[in-house]
């Protein structure tokens, strides 16, 4: 059955698909429903309400109906054909973008500009459709409380959409109001600080208005954000800010800025890594914990073990496969065996990727030739790999059995990482700058989670530790929808998604042992002179009579 939180949410889809249809642009809202109209009903306010959240952006289905991974070196997309060859052999462009999420983003800003221009006046809204003097008026107090919640989460979902955009575009038009057919509408892109700008005062404006735990107050309402969640959001845009693609002059105020917004959502005292990193993607675990500081609840699902379980399981269908570049990332946690690669890792690497002879589902994986998931088969893993993170094991898809899914935005580990990242910048490893915490140790905190403990890296300077957290990044958040963008941010990109991808052969003995070959899946293409950011959908510079100027080499 469908969390009721999201059930509530998606009632006001209606709402938002009748919006839409009077917009002419993207970066307008039309004026069709009037005050009178919304005043009519209680219920028409909170459907407005929960507009926004209903263009939010769901990680599992994100390119070709499953994870963003294949874009970048983590992973590999089984079928040819799939729009994430477009990024891998740079034939994307301004008119076919298969990650273009524009359009979607202002409809979400549009529904919050909505409801928040329509609901100003809301206690008195709310007064003429409740008997003040019933129940000692304390439904009335009740729905106040909780309209103006809403209204400080639709500032922070408008904040969010202008990250998704400032992520890809860069700067882009900035509207904070509802527009009408006498406004002018063909705006110009504001600058990459505007945005950053906006998105952090419209979260510290509200940060004292957001509720901070739903459960205290209405388990049903689990789901929707929080004081943690707005925070997490602004740790991430400083911390994007900061970085040389949005910094290229190094500013260090800029990593300081960063480093606190980080040390703010830690200071909360309400998050902590979850005692089991396998489990806390699966099922409700990744609701409940702890960690999550903000997710998407999508219900039972099992649209992604059907995407990705491995060909030889029923109903698999190979799809997101992990890269050796991926799997060989992961540090050895003991001596390295040479007849087997993947003994004494880092246990991520288990957790997150099925290998060959590795147990998972009740059975042995067989990625070699004659074996249940072999290279060899039609529809198999073109890598020699198959994706194990966020997928619930030993589920039945023949007979289709269903698990919980929520798609994590912000977990504690990201602001760990986050804080070990802008303070290593900012005052290098082992100051602590009197928060009580140094970049070195906050990444230490991270590699001992337990089921990971891993030694402490051995990094004697700022650039040392840099490469270590970029690492940690990486095998940490596999998977998460960071690594595309975190080689962006950092100017990495040109030389990691240049590389070839690489996959994983394993040849079985007579006598039961492996041999392992590595070998190129195929080349993949980044050009740095224009891929840095998204290019501006072309409909968009047309529509504008060219006062929106597009991204240089699009």
């Amino acid at each position: 059955m469908m969390d009721t939180t999201y059930i509530r949410v998606w009632i006001a889809a209606g709402a938002v698909t009748a919006l839409a249809s009077c917009t002419k642009m993207e970066t307008r809202i039309d004026t069709q429903f009037t005050e009178d109209h919304i005043q009519s009903n209680y219920q028409s306010v909170m459907g407005f309400g929960y507009m926004a959240y209903t263009k939010l952006h769901n990680g599992f289905y994100a390119l070709d109906g499953n994870l963003f991974a294949a874009a970048s070196d983590e992973a590999e997309q089984t079928a040819s054909s799939s729009a994430a060859q477009l990024f891998n052999n740079g034939s994307w462009n301004a008119f076919n973008n298969p990650d273009d999420v524009y359009a979607s983003s202002y409809e979400g800003i549009r529904a919050a500009n909505f409801f928040l221009a329509y609901s100003a006046d809301y206690k008195t809204l709310l007064a003429h459709n409740r008997d003040t003097l019933s129940d000692n008026g304390l439904q009335y107090r009740r729905d106040v409380l909780d309209v103006g919640w809403l209204r400080a989460e639709n500032r922070v979902l408008r904040a969010y959409f202008y990250f998704e955009l400032l992520k890809r575009y860069g700067g882009v038009p900035l509207v904070t109001q509802v527009l009408s057919i006498d406004d002018d509408t063909d705006l110009p892109r504001a600058s990459t600080t505007d945005i950053v700008s906006f998105i952090v005062s419209e979260i510290d404006a509200v940060r004292d208005s957001l509720q901070v735990s739903w459960p205290g107050y209405d388990e049903a309402l689990d789901g929707r954000l929080t004081l943690g969640g707005a925070l997490a959001l602004k740790s991430r845009v400083l911390l994007y800010a900061a970085s040389p693609l949005h910094n290229p002059e190094g500013d260090i105020g800029k990593w300081q800025q960063a480093a606190d917004a980080a040390r703010d959502v830690i200071a909360l005292e309400r998050y902590s890594l979850h005692p089991s990193y396998p489990d806390l993607f699966v099922g409700d675990q990744t609701a409940k914990s702890n960690e999550t500081i903000w997710g998407i609840r999508i219900g039972p699902d099992n649209t992604l073990e059907r995407n990705n379980y491995p060909i030889g399981t029923p109903g698999g269908n190979s799809g997101v496969t992990p890269s050796h570049n991926l799997a060989a990332a992961y540090e050895w946690n003991g001596a390295e065996d040479p007849a087997d690669p993947y003994a004494n890792r880092d246990p991520r690497l288990g957790y997150t990727i099925a290998y060959n002879n590795s147990n998972w589902n009740g059975r042995t994986i067989e990625i070699w030739p004659g074996g249940r998931d072999a290279y060899t088969n039609a529809n198999a893993s073109r890598t020699g790999y198959y994706l194990k993170k966020f997928m619930s094991g030993q589920l039945n898809l023949v007979q289709g059995e269903e698990r919980l899914r929520t798609w994590i935005v912000f977990r504690y580990a990201e602001i760990l990482l986050n804080y070990a990242e802008a303070m290593n910048e900012a005052y290098g490893p082992d100051q602590t700058n009197g928060s009580g915490i140094s970049a070195r140790e906050a990444l230490q905190l991270v590699r001992n989670r337990p089921g990971v403990e891993l030694a402490p890296v051995a990094a004697a300077s700022r650039e040392e530790l840099r490469e270590h957290i970029k690492h940690e990044r990486r095998v940490e958040l596999a998977f998460e929808d960071h690594r595309y963008w975190d080689l962006r941010r950092w100017q990495d990109a040109e030389q990691a998604l240049n590389q070839p991808l690489m996959g994983i052969r394993a040849t079985r003995n007579t006598e039961g042992t492996f041999a392992y070959t590595e070998f190129r899946v195929e080349n993949r293409v980044f050009d740095a002179s224009r891929m840095y950011f998204h290019p501006i959908p072309q409909s968009e510079i047309n529509k504008s009579a060219n006062r929106l100027t597009q991204n240089p080499g699009w």
